[in-house]
């Protein structure tokens, strides 16, 4: 069975803007702007038109013995919000 994949649209689909401890997030093909929080741009970024497994953002991420349910959770977040695909 393959691992599961992620990818989030090119840098240039999104606008991302920090305010303070938020970060907008204006997702171009939807017309939807996003209030996110750490770590959601970040794996915006990591996931810019690329596709990347868990290992591969717990190794992008320095993850060591991390707690992967906090990262499915952040992915899934981005999935149900539209910013981020997976298959």
């Amino acid at each position: 069975m393959d691992a599961t994949r992620y990818r989030a649209p090119p840098a240039d689909g999104l606008a991302i803007v920090p305010l303070d401890d938020l970060v907008a997030v204006f997702h171009r093909a939807s017309g939807i702007t996003h209030l996110v929080t750490s770590p959601a741009p970040e794996l915006l970024d990591a996931l810019a038109d690329r596709w990347l497994t868990l290992d591969d953002l717990e190794t992008e991420f320095e993850l060591v013995g991390g707690d992967r349910g906090s990262l499915i959770a952040a992915l899934d977040e981005l999935a149900v919000a539209g910013l981020l695909e997976w298959r």
